[in-house]
């Protein structure tokens, strides 16, 4: 996986652009060098895609490693876009643009184009690399590259005609596309979390490695006059897969992301991974550890949730395993699902890189995807620097070399679910030894505290109580209750049980409450890796 947090980190021309129609103050006013006009379209750009997967898989050239082996962490620090060279820093549009840099973590060079629109015909002129746009110590290595080299990846200011926080436009983004085909966006708590994809190929498969196919060429539509929003085209390429994306990005409360991308296979995959979510889980308060860290939490999200096709709402808490674990969750045309951040307590995590601001991403598809099913890969890890949390949808049919994929989904980064559940929700998952307080404790008996809260049951009559509905792939349940949760919160209620399990084999627990065969609350889903040992990532 990625390393999380490597991932942060003129007349003559004005003449040439008014000769295609560009808006010349817009780009000349950026300063920026262009290369010459070609035709643009994002029809063409599909077929470019299709003809591409036809032949064999030909990496873009870099500039030599030895260069950029040299631009590594600390020194890729030092290296900051001017913005004056933004583009789109002046005219129009609300979100000026600025680059990335290459360097030791980010290699691959990804090409930038500005778009314009002529008697209906778009045309694209390369943004040419020049280490004049950046900001960069004498004595930098990035000095030595070659003209023309590339850029790393790109992000999009905040607006420098708005009030939003009275954020300087200069010094904050919003959006940011960086390192193979991921992206992520900040949610309306204004904090950067959690990643996206373009495709996830072959994730956690036991007899190949995972692929990362990137975006190599990104094309930009100058904004309108005062819109909230930006279009950005993206072609993907890597050695199974090859495809065309059209990003619309809107930056609102937090930031929607509408998609339409075609993909087509060069090879057979065995997991193909459609509109993936990539997060870190360390660990919550499902499981007290033993001290190997001080901070009552560590993870950029705590869980999966799940709006299948039938209707069905789903919780499932994440894990942080001893060995990597792919569960499957099989449904037709799902109606969303997404990696949430629900725990917004600054008091459980305790640290200034604020992860109770950390934005939810929540998948919404806009055409049917037919059947298939939502998986979570969940990857062990020892440290909060890793991304070990992948969730997507993936395909039922297989996916061999030559067929194409044609789909268009929504993406949400808010602090919750865009579309909330009326029951019920699964607030905490608490995990301890079994039995009971002052007697001996039994062996092989885990006991759970699943809590709730919400509407429905704030209107339970005084002394009535719900019913907590439970099932499980194995093992025997006792000790089983529900009780309001005495802090006096209206509708805050858990349920109790204790589970008793031999054999080394997950159990995929089942919970949800009801009263009187109505349902009150979201089915939690989870699944016990009983095989573990009782440390600081037991759960």
């Amino acid at each position: 996986m990625l390393n999380r947090r490597n991932f942060l980190q003129s007349a003559s021309i004005a003449a040439a652009l008014a000769a295609i129609g560009m808006p010349a103050d817009v780009l000349a006013a950026a300063r920026l060098k262009l290369g010459a006009a070609s035709r643009f379209s994002f029809e063409s750009l599909i077929e470019r895609a299709k003809v591409a997967a036809g032949q064999a898989y030909k990496p873009q050239p870099k500039p030599p490693t030895s260069i950029l082996d040299r631009i590594d962490y600390e020194e890729h620090g030092k290296i900051k876009f001017d913005t004056d060279y933004a583009l789109y820093a002046t005219g129009p549009g609300q979100f000026p643009a600025t680059f990335f840099h290459l360097g030791r973590f980010f290699q691959a060079p990804v090409h930038m184009y500005a778009l314009d629109s002529v008697g209906g015909n778009q045309s694209a002129r390369e943004i040419l690399y020049d280490e004049s746009y950046f900001d960069m110590p004498k004595s930098s290595p990035a000095r030595e590259l070659p003209k023309n080299s590339g850029f790393a990846g790109f992000r999009f200011q905040e607006s420098r005609l708005g009030d939003q926080k009275k954020l300087d436009w200069k010094k904050n983004d919003w959006v940011a596309f960086l390192g193979a085909s991921y992206f992520r966006a900040i949610g309306d708590l204004y904090q950067y979390g959690l990643s996206a994809r373009g495709v996830a190929i072959d994730v956690a498969q036991p007899d190949k490695p995972e692929e990362f196919p990137n975006f190599t060429h990104f094309y930009f539509e100058p904004p309108a006059d005062g819109s909230d929003t930006v279009v950005v085209y993206a072609m993907l390429d890597g050695p199974s897969i090859t495809g065309a994306h059209k990003f619309v990005m809107k930056r609102n409360a937090g930031v929607l992301m509408d998609i339409d991308s075609a993909l087509f296979l060069r090879k057979d995959v065995e997991r193909l991974g459609i509109a993936p979510a990539t997060s870190m889980y360390w660990f919550s308060e499902t499981v007290k550890g033993t001290g190997a860290d001080w901070r009552p939490e560590v993870h950029d999200s705590d869980g999966l949730a799940i709006w299948n096709g039938e209707g069905e709402r789903i919780w499932r808490p994440l894990n942080n395993p001893r060995f990597t674990i792919a569960s499957s969750f099989s449904d037709r045309n799902p109606k969303g699902f997404g990696l949430l951040q629900r725990d917004r307590d600054f008091d459980n995590y305790q640290d200034g890189v604020n992860y109770e601001r950390r934005p939810s991403l929540w998948v919404e598809p806009l055409d049917g995807w037919g059947e298939g099913s939502i998986q979570l890969i969940e990857i062990p890890t020892d440290d909060e620097i890793h991304d070990n949390i992948v969730a997507m949808w993936v395909p039922k049919e297989k996916a061999v070399a030559g067929k194409s994929y044609r789909l268009r989904y929504r993406l949400h980064w808010l602090k919750d679910e865009p579309m909330p559940t009326p029951l019920a929700r699964c607030v905490a998952t608490r995990l301890g030894n079994g039995g009971q307080p002052g007697q001996n404790r039994p062996q092989n008996v885990r006991k759970f505290m699943v809590e709730f809260k919400g509407a429905p049951l704030e209107k339970l009559a005084f002394g009535e109580k719900p019913e907590a509905v439970l099932s499980a792939s194995r093992g025997k349940f006792s000790y089983v209750f529900t009780e309001a949760v005495p802090n006096g919160v209206p509708g805050h209620w858990r349920a109790q049980f204790d589970l008793t399990v031999d054999g080394p084999e997950p159990v995929d627990i089942r919970l949800y409450l009801r009263h009187k065969n109505q349902t009150l609350s979201e089915t939690w889903l989870y699944q016990y890796q009983a095989f573990r040992s009782r440390n600081v990532y037991d759960n």
